[in-house]
């Protein structure tokens, strides 16, 4: 029989497609000076979803301004957290497609560990079911652990941003909710939905707005229904579209017409003929007579 390895081996995807994620911030919060870019990524990782591997970086910037009591002070990128948890290696909607099969079509983890693998997703039972329990951790919501993460970056930065995100895992109509702290990079809830309503997630964020936290602003993609829960959770703190979604959404035209382009290319240069190959020598070729 083949010894199997102790450690897992370290997984490598080449072909993966790269997001390096930038601080959404451009000015310090506390003295409103532009803020300047970190050279190095604060995180960079390999990250396995469901639409295949992607290799996930994320930027950082600081506040360099001599009189700001915040000077070097570091700003990450939140929309990293849209991806993956932390020290993750598993996108978001694996984990919600894990919470799903399990909760709603009542799999066991062998036979989600199967789906998954079938959908190419490299894991064991051993994960799915370190997943589920991260999954469920989300639903559970608060703890003394992330209250005092909490605590710490209201105290570090005056206060604490609010983010929320949605993610859809394929072929199923339900959504996952997070609810993340923007300083603290902290996860702090989630809500699994299949009909969405701004009063519903209202409903699940009204625990939260009775935090003893000051909360400066609230971060969201343009959704409808998750802009109003959090301006009716929020109304004294100013409002943002996520960069990330926004700059997708930029791009997402120009992405069409990209494909359209990719098509007719493909169509256009299809029916030509392949450049010959020849093993030796081409059946013409100039002489060293000829030449002259």
């Amino acid at each position: 029989m083949e010894k199997q390895p102790r450690h897992r081996p370290q997984r490598q995807f080449p072909g993966a497609k790269r997001l390096i994620i930038e601080c959404e911030l451009d000015k310090c919060i506390h003295c409103g000076s532009a803020l300047v870019n970190r050279r190095t990524w604060y995180v960079k990782k390999h990250v396995q979803t469901l639409a295949g591997p992607v290799f996930v970086a994320g930027k950082s910037k600081k506040c360099v301004n001599p009189d700001c009591p915040h000077t070097g002070e570091t700003y990450y990128a939140s929309g990293v957290l849209t991806i993956s948890l932390p020290y993750s290696t598993y996108g978001l909607d694996v984990l919600a497609f894990i919470g799903w099969q399990h909760e709603q079509e009542h799999q066991q983890l062998v036979e989600i560990q199967q789906k998954l693998n079938q959908r190419g997703v490299l894991i064991n039972e051993r994960s799915v079911g370190k997943l589920y329990r991260q999954f469920l951790a989300l639903l559970g919501g608060m703890t003394e652990r992330k209250r005092e993460r909490l605590r710490q970056a209201e105290q570090d930065h005056g206060g604490i941003i609010w983010a929320l995100d949605a993610l859809q895992p394929e072929g199923h109509e339900s959504l996952l909710y997070v609810l993340y702290e923007v300083w603290s990079q902290t996860p702090v809830s989630a809500l699994q939905l299949s009909n969405p309503t701004a009063a519903r997630l209202g409903e699940w964020l009204k625990p939260y707005t009775q935090l003893p936290f000051t909360v400066l602003a609230t971060l969201s993609d343009g959704e409808k229904g998750v802009m109003a829960a959090m301006k009716e959770s929020w109304p004294q703190a100013p409002h943002q579209h996520c960069q990330l979604h926004f700059l997708n959404g930029v791009a997402e035209p120009a992405m069409e017409v990209d494909a359209q382009l990719r098509r007719q290319l493909r169509d256009d240069l299809g029916g030509l003929e392949a450049v010959p190959e020849y093993d030796d020598t081409p059946p013409f070729c100039l002489t060293s007579e000829m030449r002259s």
